[in-house]
Order: structure tokens, then C-alpha cells, then sequence
């Protein structure tokens, strides 16, 4: 079902229509949200202070934008246990470590660190997935399924929203058996990230 979900009709939605709705179906979840991500790039907001250092090389301002962001990460995820719910991010990662996903892994750390469920999929698990082209970027839970759109950049430029109960669940029964191969956070982090900060580009 992944690997089919382009071709899957969905309602477009762009990034406002995208994050009004998601925040209103998130205020009635029960249970998880399971996000796949896939692409080693993304171009964030201009006027994200952790991006901006990022651009500028500043890795000690990363970190310390993202240390301060703390409380938030905390927040969210007592938001979504009161409700019943938690949040499980599956990180595909290629080698060698992209310096986006570098940049990604550092505020990784602190959702982790904060109860945020985050697993690493080795990018050669899924390659009998992607014959056709790499798998999309995807969030579904007990409302719909969406396909998350970028532009060229890979600036966000919305979504398509599938509210399908088969793809909902075939996608969903397919990321959490991918779940269940990825590795935990934490020991990926220590092994595989932890000795490339300091040598950062």
C-alpha cells in the first residue's frame, strides 16, 4: 500500500487548509499518529531560529535553540496521552547521514529525550518497496491519511488527504510492521550521530 499511495484520489489541501485541519482532528485522537518520513532533505521555514543557524553552520546555536524548545516537546506529548495517543515517528535514513538529517537528529534527540516514540529505518529495508520511486512522506491516524506534499525545494506545500478506511489501514498495519524492524532512537543516536557533530560541514 505505501508504495502505491501517489496514485491513491485524496482531497489537495494547501499548508494552511493542512495544519487547520490536522490541529482539529488532533484535538479528538484516541489513539496513535504514525508518521513516515522518508526524504533526507526538507527546506524548514526561513524564520526558524534552529534552521537559521543551521544555514549559518552554527551547530552550538542549533543545539541551543533546540534545548530551549524543551518544555514544548514535553507539552506535546502530555497533550497526547491525556487524550489517549502518542505520537511514533519512523526516521528512513540513508548512508551516509545527510547534514540535513544531522540537523534533524539534534532536535530528534530532544523529543526522545521527552517521551516523543522515534524509531531509524535503515534506507536498505525498504528498497523492495521502492523499485518504483522512494515511498512518500506520510501521517495517518484514526481520522485519514496524509500524503504530505513539497515543492521543488522540498519547502512544505500542503497535502493530500486520503479518508479511505483500507488505505488507512493497509498504510498503517504496513509502517507499524516497518516499526517493528526500525531501531530505537536513542541507541542510533549514540552510535551513528553522536560522532558527527563535531565534524559537521
Amino acid at each position: 500500500m505505501l508504495d502505491r499511495i501517489r496514485r491513491i484520489p485524496g482531497q489537495t489541501l494547501d499548508v494552511a487548509s493542512y495544519h487547520a485541519l490536522r490541529r482539529q482532528e488532533t484535538q479528538h485522537l484516541t489513539g496513535p499518529i504514525w508518521k513516515l518520513e522518508r526524504s533526507q532533505y526538507f527546506h524548514e521555514p526561513d524564520d526558524d531560529p534552529s534552521w537559521r543557524a543551521f544555514v549559518e553552520n552554527d551547530w552550538a546555536r542549533v543545539i541551543a535553540v533546540f534545548e530551549s524548545e524543551r518544555a514544548e516537546a514535553r507539552a506535546e506529548v502530555e497533550s497526547y496521552a491525556r487524550q489517549g495517543s502518542e505520537l511514533r515517528r519512523l526516521r528512513v535514513v540513508e548512508r551516509p547521514v545527510s547534514p540535513y538529517l544531522l540537523w534533524e537528529m539534534q532536535w530528534f534527540r530532544i523529543l526522545a529525550d521527552e517521551g516523543t516514540l522515534i524509531r531509524v529505518l535503515d534506507a536498505r529495508q525498504i528498497e523492495s518497496l521502492e523499485r518504483d520511486a522512494v515511498l512518500p512522506e506520510i501521517v495517518v491516524d484514526e481520522h485519514a491519511l496524509y500524503h504530505v506534499s513539497y515543492d521543488e525545494d522540498w519547502r512544505a506545500c500542503g497535502a493530500r488527504r486520503i479518508h479511505d478506511p483500507h488505505v488507512m489501514r493497509e498504510a498503517t498495519r504496513e509502517i507499524a510492521a516497518l516499526w517493528e524492524s526500525a531501531e530505537p532512537f536513542a541507541g542510533y543516536f549514540t552510535r551513528e550521530i553522536m560522532t558527527l557533530l563535531p565534524s559537521a560541514p
